[in-house]
This record gives C-alpha cells, structure tokens and sequence, in this order.
C-alpha cells in the first residue's frame, strides 16, 4: 500500500492549498480516508476524515468550515481543501486509510502516508 501526499509548501496566511494524497494497491473505496497533521513538538492529531463512500464527513473543531475533506473514487485520491489559511496551521500534514467502516478520529489507522509539510508565512 502507498499512501503519497502533495500540495504542500510555503503559503501565506490567509491562502487556500488543496492537499492531495493518491492511494496505490489498495482498495480504495474500501477504506476511510483521514487527514492528520503534527506540528513540531506536537502530537499528531485528526484533522477530518470521510467514509467509503464520501457521504459521510467528520472534522476537528478547530477546522470546522476552514478545511474541506472530499475524496474521488475514480482517481483513487483523498483531497484536503484549506481556506483561510492561519499560522497555526503550520504543520506536517499526513493522510491515512482505515479499514473501520466508522471514521475514526484517534490514530490507529491502518496506512499512512509519509506527510505534506504546510508552512503558513504571516
């Protein structure tokens, strides 16, 4: 399985990224997708996450209405969607697959990418 995430980089407050992650050798419209992200010195911590099909969608408080999630089955790829960009939002960003039909918040996700770095410049 390969989990490889893009999009990152050096972006100003108040930008709008998209993140994206690509899944490989995996079945992809059977996994939940989530969206973490770790700070330096920080724990890593969900930032949202969308079921099998993308109906379904969770996110941390702190995003709510700032980042979107949404996936595309076809092209076997997660994307995160990050507007309003903050300098607390500096971190490394990782995506995740899941086996659970549920989204799961906590990290106990089956695969995970190698990470996204997003440096917000105020």
């Amino acid at each position: 399985v390969q989990l490889v995430e893009s999009g990152g980089g050096l972006v100003q407050a108040g930008g709008s990224p998209r993140l994206s992650c690509a899944a490989s050798r995996l079945t992809f419209n059977g996994h939940v997708m989530g969206w973490f992200r770790q700070g330096l010195g920080m724990e890593r911590e969900f930032v949202a996450g969308i079921s099998r099909g993308g109906g379904g969608k969770k996110y941390e408080d702190s995003v709510k209405g700032r980042f979107t999630i949404f996936r595309d089955n076809a092209k076997n790829t997660v994307y995160l969607q990050i507007n309003s960009l903050k300098p607390e939002d500096t971190a490394v960003y990782y995506c995740a697959a899941s086996q659970s039909i549920l989204i799961r918040t906590t990290i106990d996700y089956d695969y995970w990418g190698q990470g996204t770095q997003v440096t917000v410049s105020s």
